[in-house]
C-alpha cells in the first residue's frame, strides 16, 4: 500500500530541487522512502539508500559532504540518493547546500527528518530554491482502510460518492471502522494491529518513548510540566488557548509555555490555528486554537479509548478529525477559524484557496442551529458555509466528506 504522498514524491524525482520528507515519528517516512527506492529500481533509475542511524556513515558524512561521492557508481544518469534521518548530521544545511550547488546535475537527494524542530534548527541556511518540503501526516481514513486491506469498503465509498441515490450494504461496517479510526488514530503500526489492548499499549509507547526522544533532543528540562501541558492540550483540542492561564496552572513561566508549544508544534504533535479576520475591531486577530495532530495520541494522553458516542468529549474528537482531514488536503496554513469578540464562531475557514469555504462541525445534526451563523454568512457571502456532522451516520456522511478520499 502506498501513502497518498507517494505519487507527489514520484513526480518530484525529476525536479532539480531536493526533497525533504518531514513528519512526526512513526508516521512511516522510512517505509515511504524504501517504496520510492523500489520504484527507482523498477524504473531503472540509479539510486542509493543511506540510513544515518549507521554511526560509521554518519561520521563519514559529517567529515565532509563529499564523502558521498565515492559511494556513487559510474553512470551518466542522474542518481537519486535517499538519506534517512538527515537531522542526525552535525550540519545538514551545509551537507545539502554543497551537494546541490556542486552536483545537482548528477544527484537528486530525497531525505527524511524525524521532526521539523531539528530541521529548522539545523538548517541554518534557508536552502531557498534548493529544497521542497513534503509533510507526511498520520494516515487519512482512506489510507486506514487500505492498510486494513479493506479495498471492498473503499470501492463502496467511491460508489456512494458517485451516485447521490446509492445505498450501501456495509454502512454498519463503515460506521464501526470510522469509530475505530477516531479512537485509535492513524499511526500505521496502530492501524495494522488488530488487538485493541495492543493498540492502546503501542500508542502509549509512541506517547512515552518516542515523544520522550523529542523532549530530550529539544532540551526540555521539566519533563513533568511538559507532559502536563500536552495532556491539557489533548483535553482542549480545538479550543482557544491562553498562555497566561497555562502558565499559572502549570506554575511555569510564559516563555517556558511558549517554548514547549513550539517544541510540540515543530515535532508535528500539535497544530496552532490562527483566526481569520477582516474587521480588526470586532473579530479576534491574535488568540489561536490548538489541535492535536492525531486522535489516537489524544486518547492515549487522556487514557480514554471508549467509543465516541458515549463520551462527553466526543465533539472534541470529531472536530479534531475534521481539522486533520482539511490539513492533509490543503495544508495547515490554509485552515483558519473565525470568532468575534461577542462570541460568534465558525470552526474551520479556508478563505485563501481557489474555491473558499467554511465548515461548522457538530457531532449530532440535531445540534446545528443555523441562526447562530447568520453574521458570518452576511459578512462573508463569498465563503460558503456548510455543516459537517457524524450523527446520523448514513451514506450521506461520505458524500459530505468526499474530501476524505
Amino acid at each position: 500500500m502506498h501513502r497518498n504522498l507517494f505519487q507527489s514524491l514520484v513526480r518530484h524525482l525529476d525536479k532539480r530541487e531536493f526533497a525533504i520528507i518531514t513528519g512526526a515519528r512513526q508516521t512511516g517516512k522510512s517505509t515511504l522512502m524504501r517504496q520510492l527506492e523500489a520504484h527507482c529500481k523498477a524504473e531503472q533509475i540509479p539510486s542509493l539508500f543511506f540510513n544515518l542511524e549507521n554511526k560509521a556513515l554518519l561520521a563519514d558524512f559529517d567529515h565532509s559532504p563529499l564523502s558521498v561521492l565515492p559511494y556513487l557508481p559510474d553512470t551518466d544518469k542522474r542518481m537519486v540518493i535517499f538519506v534517512d534521518e538527515v537531522q542526525y548530521l552535525h550540519d545538514p544545511s551545509n551537507f545539502l547546500k554543497l551537494l546541490y550547488d556542486e552536483y545537482v546535475d548528477k544527484i537528486k537527494i530525497v531525505a527524511t527528518g524525524s521532526s521539523a524542530f531539528y530541521l529548522d534548527n539545523s538548517f541554518r541556511d534557508s536552502l531557498a530554491g534548493r529544497k521542497k518540503i513534503f509533510r507526511l501526516p498520520t494516515c487519512s481514513f482512506d489510507e486506514y482502510l487500505a492498510l486494513r486491506e479493506r479495498q471492498d469498503l473503499l470501492d463502496d465509498i467511491r460508489r456512494i460518492q458517485s451516485d447521490n441515490t446509492a445505498k450501501s450494504l456495509y454502512i454498519n461496517v463503515l460506521q464501526q471502522e470510522w469509530a475505530t479510526y477516531m479512537i485509535y488514530g492513524g499511526y500505521p503500526a496502530i492501524i495494522t494491529e488488530n488487538d485493541r489492548k495492543e493498540k492502546s499499549e503501542r500508542l502509549a509507547e509512541i506517547r512515552d518513548s518516542f515523544v520522550k526522544r523529542d523532549i530530550l533532543e529539544a532540551g526540555v528540562k521539566n519533563e513533568k510540566a511538559f507532559y502536563q501541558l500536552f495532556r491539557i492540550l489533548a483535553s482542549q483540542s480545538g479550543s482557544l488557548f491562553n498562555v497566561n492561564e497555562l502558565s499559572l496552572s502549570l506554575k511555569i513561566k510564559n516563555d517556558t509555555v511558549n517554548h514547549y508549544l513550539n517544541v510540540l508544534q515543530k515535532c508535528f504533535l500539535i497544530n496552532s490555528v490562527h483566526p481569520f479576520y477582516r474587521n480588526l475591531r470586532k473579530e479576534l486577530t491574535k488568540m489561536p486554537k490548538i489541535y492535536l495532530s492525531d486522535t489516537g495520541l489524544l486518547n492515549s494522553l487522556l487514557n480514554n479509548f471508549q467509543p465516541p458516542d458515549i463520551r462527553a468529549d466526543k465533539g472534541v474528537i470529531w472536530e479534531t478529525v475534521c481539522y486533520k482531514t482539511l490539513c492533509d488536503r490543503y495544508g495547515s496554513d490554509e485552515v483558519l477559524f473565525w470568532r468575534t469578540s461577542d462570541g460568534n464562531e465558525v470552526d474551520l475557514v479556508l478563505p485563501n484557496i481557489e474555491n473558499p469555504f467554511a465548515v461548522e462541525v457538530k457531532y449530532d445534526e440535531a445540534r446545528i442551529k443555523a441562526g447562530k451563523y447568520k453574521k458570518f454568512i452576511e459578512n462573508y457571502p463569498d465563503i460558503p458555509l456548510s455543516y459537517n456532522y457524524l450523527v446520523p451516520f448514513t451514506e450521506d456522511f461520505f458524500r459530505r466528506n468526499k474530501i476524505l478520499q
